[in-house]
């Protein structure tokens, strides 16, 4: 490595700081490790009656900060954490500070589609870039047009490189791709195109907030392997129930690839109870139970990669071109 390199690489670790939350202190780690470069020091922690106490233990004048901390369960507290960290860099005259939420939580509610409901993904954007946020960073939004709500710039990351990688390692002959509802027509598409597969759609009627009716399946699965993609598994009633319609059609290998596993009330029972042979996720939120048959991909080298281009103002957008040559 040349004088001019090393001096590069100097500069940049002492420019840039990564500051972890407690919401995925794992993946926090896995972003530095791919990075070379260590968390700041700082206490994240509680006073006796459970207020977060926030203490950054290192210089953050004028520097790049980037706050690791996804909105997972406990969505909440990790809200408020965020929120706490990101007011304690502006006060210690932080030169930017960009908000790293690989899962970002409330985006469900999206819309006013009945009276008196809040937009609670527009207060989760007001309360941040009040809060002194200059950037955001998240993945796979439940809703894309989300990024709308945000007055600071919001550089929107896809799973689907990674789960692409990890669904190609399966060489799964005679693919189909499914979504198990009409909405996830275009995420599936995209990844049909890229595997070569065909598409099809199960149709499914929602009753509630956690149970849905599936109605028929359109498209051909017999006799097919089948990839049924999502952008989260919650309560995992509609994929699991995909997946036990395409079994009823006639579908031989079934795996699901689902980009945050939220996993909350039933999900790992109703996972375990469904018929598919493999269940892709990747890692934007812990896993405090799962599955028997998940496996875990990584976005730690996507994140890492996207935190470089983001401090060297390159193109986020040129890492999914390169990804798809």
């Amino acid at each position: 490595m040349s004088r001019a390199q090393t001096h590069k690489i100097r500069n940049y670790s002492e420019q840039i700081r990564l500051i972890a939350g407690t919401a995925h202190s794992e993946l926090a780690s896995s972003i530095s490790d791919v990075m070379g470069l260590p968390l700041a020091d700082a206490h994240v922690g509680r006073f006796p009656d459970g207020e977060i106490d926030i203490k950054i233990n290192v210089d953050v004048r004028g520097s790049d900060c980037f706050v690791l901390q996804p909105l997972c369960p406990p969505v909440n507290e990790n809200w408020i954490e965020l929120l706490l960290v990101v007011d304690c860099l502006r006060r210690a005259s932080a030169g930017r500070i960009t908000a790293v939420m690989p899962y970002y939580g409330y985006a469900r509610k999206d819309r006013k589609d009945e009276g008196r409901v809040p937009i609670s993904a527009k207060v989760v954007a007001n309360t941040l870039t009040t809060t002194g946020v200059d950037r955001v960073l998240t993945l796979d939004m439940h809703a894309a047009q989300i990024q709308g709500f945000f007055e600071v710039p919001v550089d929107h990351l896809y799973a689907k490189p990674v789960l692409l990688d990890a669904l190609r390692e399966l060489n799964i002959e005679n693919p189909v791709v499914v979504t198990p509802d009409v909405g996830g027509v275009k995420m599936a598409r995209s990844y049909a195109k890229a595997l070569g597969a065909d598409l099809a759609i199960v149709d499914k009627r929602r009753i509630s907030g956690s149970e849905t009716v599936i109605e028929h399946v359109i498209g051909e699965v017999e006799g097919r392997n089948v990839i049924i993609v999502d952008d989260m598994i919650s309560t995992g009633g509609s994929i699991s129930q995909a997946a036990h319609i395409v079994r009823k059609h006639g579908a031989k290998q079934i795996v699901l690839a689902v980009s945050h596993a939220v996993f909350c009330g039933p999900a790992v029972e109703r996972l375990d109870a469904c018929p598919a042979d493999k269940v892709l996720v990747t890692d934007t939120i812990p896993l405090r139970s799962a599955p028997s048959r998940v496996e875990v991909v990584s976005v730690a080298p996507l994140l890492a990669q996207s935190i470089r281009h983001l401090h060297e103002s390159k193109s986020i957008s040129s890492l999914f071109e390169e990804a798809h040559n």
